[in-house]
């Protein structure tokens, strides 16, 4: 008699239009998806205490934030009893590594904003702000050669003003940030708050 097939065999992986590799890239996206989401809802709830701690009424937030007003009271009310932190420092001369890397970052989106499809820096500015792009040294390193391109082939689209702030960000990035207080911002609030002061600083200038 013959021995039937063991129908219970560990199926091999499928060798048709969608490879190993193909899926493991896929799974790869939807965790940096996911990441982004965990890594977003943090900052929010950081940039709402901050705001808190400015003296922004809870109803402003909440409007601003498009979140209820008791989601935010938990928020604000869940770091009640820290010791409350020293507002931020608001101003663009400021050298430490985050700080500078928001600057970088909303320079690039206001390129990209200007040239449209022409800016080699939007694919980047559109992952960073999906939270596909993280700021590793080799990312930024990327970013700064991407915006020196769209500053070099489109001199005359671009005020001068942004050319400027490039040069200033990249001296700063190229030397050691002078001894200053540590922070209480985490590195993505710095960020988050140079990027938007940066791209209103270009909106004043032009």
């Amino acid at each position: 008699m013959a021995v039937e097939e063991d129908t219970r065999r560990t199926p091999e992986p499928p060798t048709g239009p969608l490879t190993e590799a193909q899926a493991e890239r896929m799974f790869a996206d939807m965790n940096d998806v996911i990441r982004a989401g965990e890594e977003m809802r943090r900052l929010r709830a950081e940039m709402i205490r901050l705001f808190a701690d400015l003296g922004w009424t809870q109803d402003r937030i909440a409007r601003l934030t498009g979140m209820s007003q008791p989601a935010v009271s938990k928020q604000v009310t869940k770091h009640k009893g820290d010791a409350p932190s020293p507002p931020p420092r608001l101003s663009l001369d400021q050298h430490d590594a985050p700080w500078l890397e928001g600057r970088l970052w909303g320079l690039a989106e206001e390129i990209s904003e200007t040239l449209h499809d022409a800016a080699r820096c939007t694919r980047y500015v559109n992952a960073a702000a999906r939270g596909r792009k993280h700021f590793t040294p080799q990312n930024v390193d990327e970013l700064r050669r991407l915006v020196e391109e769209d500053l070099r082939l489109h001199r005359t689209a671009l005020p001068d003003g942004h050319r400027h702030a490039y040069d200033e960000i990249s001296r700063a990035l190229d030397t050691s940030a002078p001894a200053t207080p540590t922070p209480t911002e985490s590195p993505s609030a710095r960020r988050t708050l140079a990027r938007q002061i940066q791209r209103a600083n270009l909106r004043e200038e032009a």
